[in-house]
This record gives C-alpha cells, sequence and structure tokens, in this order.
C-alpha cells in the first residue's frame, strides 16, 4: 500500500499550521499513525512551504527505523512515537511553538480546563512537563511520565506544546483549543498583576489588547 496519501496529509497540516500562526520557519512537527506499525513523520529542518511528500519520513514506530523517504526525520520523532505507542487510540501528534501556549509553557505549572467543549477536546487539564533538551530521549521519557488516555495536551517547559487526537482534525482542534485556554488564563493572570501594581496598568492594558487581537 503507498504511504504517499497520508504523507501528502502531514504536509497539508504542516501548511495549515503554518497558516494559523502555531508553526514558523522550520519549528514544530506532525507525525500520523499509518498503521500499528509505521508512522509518518516530518522531515528534520525543512520548510513547511516546500515540503513535498517525498520528504515526509515513513519510520517504524517500534524503533524508529527508516523505512521510506530521503530526509532526515524530525528530531522529535521520539516524542512522537512515545505518544503513539502509549495512545493506540491516537492517529496524530503535532508539537508546535504557538505563541500563547508557549508562554503558558514558560510559567511551569499545569493548566486547569473548564468543563464544556474545550475539557472535551483538551482533557480535565492540561499538564507540564519538566524541562529537557529538544530532541533528547530525557524529554520523551518526561512526556511519557505525564500520558494519560483521556488528556490530549501537554506543556513543554520553555518547549512549547504536544497535542494529540484521534483524528488529524481533532488533534488539530486541541491546538486551537489549548491556545484559546492559554489566551484566556494569560489575560486573568494579567489581570490580576493589574489590580496588583495600578502603575503598570497602561502597559499590562497593551498586553491584554494584543492577546486580544
Amino acid at each position: 500500500m503507498t504511504t504517499l496519501p497520508i504523507r501528502q496529509t502531514v504536509v497539508d497540516l504542516c501548511v495549515e499550521l503554518s497558516q494559523r500562526g502555531h508553526f514558523s520557519g522550520t519549528g514544530g512537527n506532525i507525525a500520523l499513525r499509518i498503521d500499528a506499525t509505521r508512522i509518518a513523520v516530518t522531515p528534520s529542518a525543512t520548510d513547511y512551504l516546500t515540503m513535498t511528500a517525498a520528504d515526509v519520513c515513513v519510520l517504524r514506530l517500534a524503533d524508529l527505523a527508516p523505512l521510506e523517504g530521503e530526509r532526515a526525520p524530525s528530531v522529535e520523532s521520539g516524542l512522537h512515537a512515545r505518544v503513539l505507542r502509549a495512545r493506540p487510540d491516537v492517529q496524530a501528534s503535532i508539537h508546535t511553538h504557538q505563541p500563547v501556549a508557549s508562554a503558558c509553557a514558560l510559567l511551569g505549572r499545569d493548566l486547569e480546563v473548564p468543563p464544556g467543549a474545550l475539557q472535551r477536546s483538551l482533557g480535565v487539564r492540561v499538564p507540564m512537563v519538566g524541562y529537557a533538551p529538544s530532541g533528547s530521549s530525557w524529554l520523551s521519557s518526561k512526556l511519557a511520565r505525564k500520558l494519560r488516555g483521556d488528556i490530549n495536551a501537554y506543556l513543554m517547559l520553555n518547549h512549547g506544546a504536544l497535542c494529540c487526537g484521534p483524528s488529524t482534525s481533532a488533534a488539530l482542534q486541541a491546538v486551537e483549543d489549548l491556545e484559546t485556554l492559554a489566551r484566556t488564563h494569560l489575560t486573568r493572570l494579567i489581570a490580576a498583576r493589574a489590580e496588583q501594581e495600578p502603575h503598570r496598568q497602561p502597559a499590562l492594558r497593551r498586553v491584554t489588547d494584543a492577546l486580544a487581537g
């Protein structure tokens, strides 16, 4: 069975995430499950707008052995593989440096998710994964300890976010919903700071306006 259609889906998702502002430059990567043994992963350091389906790497899920693709796979392939091995229900795993959630990833705390649509998409909370260098087995093992079957979004300290879902559309929705949650959280923190420090209110109001925009 040809893997080109699902590799093209990786390309299309990268372009869409870039257009929505969640990917920039070559920052961000995706893994899609092909079947029980194979995944399709974005290539390393490749511009999303020039990427082709042939550039997308096919790896064996068990050990990340390369099966198809001429380019080196993303250094975060191990991160995605941890998710896809632990969660057989997950079809898509997306690692972003989306702007507002990445700001929350600097704070070092979990985000609680209110009941309703956001909770159905993300889970009851967004856990914070402790810092480890990008692309390291240390980072993927830290994420693995936080993984739960009912949570689809994770913040990584100083390193953006990872969202997943049972379909590409669900994973993409989790990315959008995480940004909405993070924006609400930061807006509340800024409002509380403005109450405590009235002399900073004009500057803080500009930050809030930027978040709202």
